[in-house]
């Protein structure tokens, strides 16, 4: 009871933070289902197409968003330390790296267009997951600076505006679903190819929104007036790369096996592949409500350490992981009790249907896990703890998760639910290591 009393007061602080990065992440997964209903009503052949079309393009978005999360903890130690212009500093020159990276990996994701027709797929669906794709590869340059200005901004604990101008964008986005998918309006009828356009413009206005608004809030000004000019600052440079490239290779490992699996998925099928994707989407809606958390731990273990204070510094982040494990259980315990009923808002095919309510069971098994290695890495990312996570995530993905979901969905002929059990395994896995670490680390600390 002692023990709970302690953490109430760290409940409290993550969620202040956590929340409105939760309905901010909220709301970018109420558009990708939005997308998903409206694209699965027009055939699952289109269904699918968009599901491997996300599939890939995720790769790149995770790896990209990562990248720019080195920010975070930099910007929320000089915090702490009440320094200024140094988180000033930092938001320039990761600014300026976000630019050149993001153009490196937008012309790589295009370059994979002709390597599609080779990953064992129905010829039928690849004409809508071509056509989704090109768009959506677009969009990733105006997502990635509004996350470089939304992780700024995060850094110095300020989540409520990138909730704001995500909540106004995503209205927007549904709007121009309905308008350019099925045609609306006197627009034509642009199928998987609308839904993709949509997101593009929604992209651009919250970048541009963002923009304006860090040069007309108060809050911020303190922080721009040391940007006078965009000089490179080396040492800067070095450590937002000593942070950056893990963070983002480590996310770029975690959605590689979930986008290889979803692969593997596709060689039972697109009836199969719609079916993962009805229980991707789902999953990942809770995943990314989650990601609130996470980033409030990020925030929260970041401020504490920079003010040194260390007993502080770990109730943060184990508070992150209860809040996690509670929201994620009941999210799980819901994907039960809905299995049956959740498919059916995506598509009328019974076939779909079935094998998409026995994958939520599995589902809702692994929310626990992957509950706990968000909070986890989160927290180790808040102590600039990067580069050993990574190691433990390719241990825990490629050597666990792949072959896993392999042996179960291939070899012991579980099909799809198989490649989920793998998928669970690799959690698990990765689950255990960060959490062991962070609370390693942690204990070494003065006054624990």
């Amino acid at each position: 009871m002692t023990n709970l009393k302690e953490y109430i007061p760290f409940y409290k602080r993550n969620l202040d933070l956590a929340v409105p990065v939760m309905i901010t992440q909220a709301g970018q997964m109420v558009v990708q289902l939005a997308d998903n209903i409206m694209v699965g009503h027009l055939g699952t052949a289109q269904f699918a197409g968009v599901s491997l079309a996300n599939s890939i393009f995720v790769i790149g978005m995770v790896f990209c968003i990562g990248f720019t999360q080195g920010l975070i903890p930099l910007a929320g130690q000089s915090y702490g330390k009440g320094n200024h212009r140094e988180v000033a500093g930092y938001f320039k020159n990761a600014f300026i790296l976000d630019t050149f990276m993001c153009g490196a990996v937008t012309a790589l994701m295009f370059s994979l267009i002709p390597l599609m027709h080779y990953m064992g797929q129905d010829e039928d669906i690849l004409e809508y997951t071509i056509a989704y794709y090109r768009i959506n590869a677009l969009s990733l340059i105006p997502f990635i600076f509004f996350f470089a200005i939304r992780n700024f901004s995060e850094g110095i604990g300020i989540t409520k505006y990138a909730m704001y101008i995500t909540i106004a964008s995503n209205m927007l986005n549904i709007f121009l679903n309905w308008v350019l998918i099925f045609g609306k309006l006197g627009f034509p009828d642009m199928g998987v190819r609308g839904a993709a356009l949509s997101t593009l413009i929604s992209r651009i206005l919250m970048f541009i929104s963002f923009a304006v608004l860090i040069r007309s809030i108060n809050p911020y000004k303190k922080y721009l007036k040391f940007i006078r000019k965009p000089y490179i600052e080396k040492e800067k440079i070095k450590e937002l790369l000593r942070t950056s490239i893990p963070i983002s290779l480590q996310g770029l490992v975690e959605v590689s096996a979930f986008s290889l699996s979803s692969i593997m998925v596709g060689w039972f099928g697109k009836v199969a592949l719609a079916a993962h994707q009805i229980a991707l989407t789902t999953s990942t809606f809770s995943f990314m409500i989650t990601q609130g958390i996470g980033a409030a731990a990020t925030i929260r273990v970041s401020h504490q350490f920079g003010k040194k204070d260390y007993p502080a510094t770990r109730k943060a982040g184990f508070a992150a992981v209860h809040l996690s494990i509670a929201y994620m259980g009941l999210a799980g315990l819901l994907y039960i009790l809905l299995r049956n009923y959740i498919p059916m808002i995506f598509t009328q095919d019974t076939a779909v249907i079935h094998i998409a309510a026995q994958l939520l069971v599995v589902t809702a098994g692994f929310q626990i896990f992957d509950a706990t290695q968000l909070a986890g890495i989160a927290s180790l990312r808040a102590l600039s703890d990067v580069k050993v996570p990574l190691f433990l995530s390719i241990v825990s993905y490629y050597f666990v998760c792949l072959p896993s979901g392999y042996i179960c969905g291939r070899v012991l002929g579980l099909g799809p639910i198989g490649i989920w059990i793998g998928l669970m395994s690799g959690l698990m896995f990765a689950a255990a290591l960060f959490l062991y670490r962070f609370n390693k680390i942690t204990k070494r600390f003065p006054g624990i």
